[in-house]
């Protein structure tokens, strides 16, 4: 466990020790002696003085490292690095592996990279021990990283909390009440010097204090009372429910700057009032339980809190424990070693699923960075450094904010606080201010051709460990911009998708911005292939007739044109379909001509379409052709009315009725209704389904000739022009009558 004093951050205590008074004309021998004893007291300052005073005496190599790790116990890291610089210079054996180490660490510390590179490689290279390896390889990691990294890169405003706050001691576990309105840490209970450390003076025990916010800034602390400050016990480490109303804190009892043991106690209050406090049940056993922090996994509340206890992997580890009820907790888990390094983590803290900490075991800039982890649900991050926003080449901890995460404050010893000794001895508690970001998105959608896309659907969704969560879908019918809203921190996917459009996307992140942005992004969709209509379907009933519309004979003949198969072949196919199926192909003609004829000419005409469907396969027995001639009339439809609007549905086309109709070509239109073949199921299915489309009349083209044309004569027309030579002129009925035309007699 690196520095056991930086684990409380008790080392304030040492700081206000007066170097005691040296022995007038003391030999070098009793200046060590008063060294040794001071030392076994864990009164590192007043052994540090005797230590350089008998150097001073006798240059006695031998105290050289001892000087040197006091330096850096007590945080003079300038001066912890002089001394290893003349104990290592003197080392040509290389005997001081370990100091060599701490050499390279305090060389970073002092923003030495490239030398402390230099130093921990040689460090690597001497030692068999495989943790300090790691760590050692970890701080070459660290400083690689501090050459590069941005100062400040979020516009962090970062200021020393004052001197109300802050005295020449230490500072720490700063914890804001959650209207902002109070800080609570701790220090202690009096700064006047004192010259003995026997561990009874109550005076030199930490306690928790509360500061009031004004506009003039932080008021003076007061000292809570003994429901929290139980005499005889250093209390510290205080952290506050999300409401308020609970405040969970160490008591701690020490043996000079080792403490021996460490409980974690709630009392319940708020508002500056504070209840008897009691030990939490769960948590605390035979082992150091600090720096308690209240959080939420797996939607129930926990408690975060660092111990040494047996199974860790460092030093000082991060576990939780889940709360039970009524006062009690569950067994405590281990974060992991994606959380956990093989040095110490310190002062863990929750705010809105993330958790920040602070380690010398993971990569850093100084001593102690702070660093946060994602909780996703069912697993941490891996952590990131917080960067040099908040992180110096020393040390920095207790990393708290103000519920809505842009106020906060930390506790750290770099350089420009308030000292009692060397710059970088004891720490002071610094609020920030983090510049409020903001960050949007702007998309357009437009098709291949960059014009607008109207009533595309955009969605926004954001990335949870690589999968996609909830999106946020925008449709836009009148427009092809669409804007939204991002948090910051965040991976993105963004979709934009039409009807008719493959869809298209990308992906961006708000991670790590230092200043407000509006991302822009155009879509340009390309069309998919219109696919062919779905096919609509009719159902057709026994007894139904249905027109085959495309079946056409030359006039007086009988014979099946090549533009009538398709028709006939659609009823094949519905005949091998429905193989038990018997149907009544008929035929009928229109009133002109006299009605035996017609009889004939329809019979013809339906066992001609008979005889072609018996030669492509179909059984003679399933078909019964039948000729009606004139003798039933179409009952006009939906479809025959939608092709001729001067008829109604329900109309029947009898001689009557269309002898009646204003104008020749209704009635020759009419005419052409009635002249149709049709079939009906007469056996087998009740019903069978059929493309509507499928005996649909098909567009003429320019070698089709009507139904009563003769061959090798031009199409009948509606009114047949009659050569007043003819002896025909004048005559109104020509139904039936073959009618030569001449231009000339």
């Amino acid at each position: 466990m690196r520095n056991t004093w930086l684990v409380l951050t008790i080392m304030a205590m040492g700081a206000v020790v007066a170097s005691a008074q040296p022995i007038s004309k003391s030999s070098y021998e009793t200046m060590v002696a008063t060294a040794e004893q001071l030392v076994a007291n864990q009164d590192y300052y007043n052994a540090l003085d005797w230590y350089e005073k008998a150097y001073d005496e006798q240059e006695e190599a031998s105290i050289i490292p001892i000087i040197a790790n006091l330096n850096y116990k007590l945080r003079d890291y300038v001066k912890a690095e002089r001394w290893l610089d003349r104990l290592l210079r003197r080392d040509k054996n290389k005997e001081y592996i370990q100091e060599r180490f701490l050499y390279g660490r305090v060389l970073k510390m002092n923003e030495k990279y490239d030398d402390a590179i230099v130093a921990l490689q040689d460090f690597i290279s001497l030692t068999s021990d495989a943790r300090l390896k790691e760590l050692a390889q970890n701080e070459i990691t660290g400083a690689e990283m501090a050459q590069v990294m941005p100062s400040n890169p979020q516009g962090v405003k970062l200021e020393n909390a004052g001197r109300n706050v802050n005295s020449p001691t230490s500072e720490y576990s700063p914890v804001l009440t959650p209207d902002g309105s109070t800080m609570y840490f701790a220090a202690l209970a009096d700064t006047k010097e004192v010259t003995v450390i026997d561990g009874k003076n109550e005076n030199y025990h930490a306690h928790i204090y509360s500061a009031a916010k004004s506009d003039k800034g932080w008021e003076k602390p007061a000292e809570l009372d003994e429901s929290i400050n139980r005499p005889g016990f250093h209390s510290v480490n205080s952290c506050l429910s999300p409401d308020g109303r609970r405040m969970y804190f160490n008591r701690i009892e020490m043996t000079g700057n080792i403490p021996t043991s460490s409980k974690i106690y709630m009392s319940e209050g708020g508002n500056g009032s504070w209840n008897s406090a009691n030990e939490v049940q769960g948590v605390n056993g035979d082992y150091l339980a600090l720096h308690p922090a209240v959080g939420e996994l797996f939607g129930k509340e926990v408690l975060f809190f660092v111990s040494d206890m047996p199974g860790g992997h460092g030093g000082l580890d991060i576990y939780y424990a889940t709360y039970k009820g009524d006062g009690v907790y569950a067994d405590p888990i281990n974060l992991g070693p994606k959380v956990n390094s093989v040095g110490d983590e310190y002062s863990p803290y929750y705010h809105d699923g993330t958790l920040y900490f602070s380690s010398d075991g993971h990569p850093g800039i100084g001593g102690f960075d702070i660093f946060y982890s994602v909780w996703d649900g069912s697993s941490w991050s891996e952590p990131k450094n917080m960067g040099k926003s908040y992180n110096t080449s020393v040390d920095d901890i207790y990393f708290r904010l103000d519920p809505e995460g842009y106020k906060g404050v930390l506790t750290s010893n770099r350089e420009g606080g308030r000292s009692l000794k060397s710059k970088t001895c004891c720490d002071d508690i610094y609020t920030f201010e983090i510049a409020r970001l903001f960050a949007d998105l702007v998309v357009g959608v437009f098709d291949d051709s960059k014009k607008p896309i109207l009533g595309a659907t955009v969605s926004l969704v954001e990335m949870v460990n690589n999968a996609p969560g909830t999106p946020d879908g925008k449709t836009m019918d009148k427009g092809n911009r669409f804007d939204f809203g991002l948090e910051l921190e965040k991976p993105y996917k963004v979709v934009a998708t039409k009807e008719g459009y493959y869809p298209d996307s990308t992906t961006f992140n708000t991670v790590g911005l230092t200043a407000s942005k509006t991302f822009e992004h155009r879509f340009f969709l390309k069309p998919k292939p219109v696919p062919p209509p779905e096919p609509e379907l009719d159902t057709i009933s026994v007894d139904q007739p249905i027109v085959l519309e495309n079946i056409l004979y030359d006039f007086d003949k009988d014979v099946i044109k090549p533009e009538a198969e398709p028709d006939l072949e659609v009823v094949r196919g519905l005949m091998e379909q429905y193989p038990d199926m018997r149907i009544e192909l008929s035929s009928h003609t229109d009133y002109r001509g006299d009605d035996a004829y017609n009889q004939r000419l329809s019979q013809a005409r339906a066992e001609s379409a008979r005889r072609w469907l018996v030669r492509n396969g179909i059984a003679r027995d399933r078909i019964e052709a039948k000729g009606y001639g004139e003798t039933v009339p179409q009952t006009v439809n939906e479809r025959i009315a939608s092709l001729n609007p001067f008829l109604k549905v329900g109309d029947v086309l009898t001689q009557k009725f269309i002898d009646a109709l204003p104008t020749e070509e209704e009635r020759e239109a009419a005419n052409y209704v009635n002249r149709r073949t049709e079939f009906k199921i007469i056996a087998g299915p009740t019903t069978i389904t059929i493309k509507r489309t499928s005996l649909r009349k098909k567009p003429e083209t320019k070698t089709q000739k009507s139904r009563n044309s003769l061959p090798g004569t031009s199409a009948r027309q509606d009114t047949v022009s009659v050569s007043k030579m003819s002896s025909l002129y004048g005559v109104k009925d020509l139904k039936g009558v073959p009618v030569m035309q001449f231009e000339k007699r």
